[in-house]
């Protein structure tokens, strides 16, 4: 993903009807182009297309339900952000030293 300038998300949520899928698949979409440092451009063919910042922030963006165009700017970027490099590994190893450490306290303060 390093050589990618900008991510594209193009997506059917006509089938999720309405629910609240389709806001979720969006907070997703913003995490994605948070997490790779990228603008991110989405369309979806029953609304909820937005552009969305490096950071997150969407910048433009059309209800769900509602026909239009989202217009806005999009700028290429380049470098790499700790979870391209790391991916989800950081979280796993969190989880492991608190389960580790829950083990220790456990066996450590154990009532007899």
């Amino acid at each position: 993903m390093p050589e990618a300038e900008l991510l594209i998300n193009v997506t059917n949520d006509a089938w999720f009807g309405d629910t609240i899928a389709p806001h979720q698949h969006l907070q997703i979409a913003r995490t994605r182009a948070l997490e790779t440092g990228r603008y991110l451009v989405r369309a979806a063919n029953t609304g909820m297309s937005a552009i969305i910042d490096s950071k997150g922030n969407v910048l433009s963006s059309i209800d769900q339900h509602v026909e239009g165009v989202v217009i806005g700017n999009v700028y290429p970027m380049r470098g790499i952000t700790p979870f391209i490099i790391w991916g989800n590994l950081m979280v796993v190893i969190i989880a492991w030293v608190t389960i580790f450490a829950h083990f220790i306290y456990r066996r450590k303060y154990r009532y007899h």
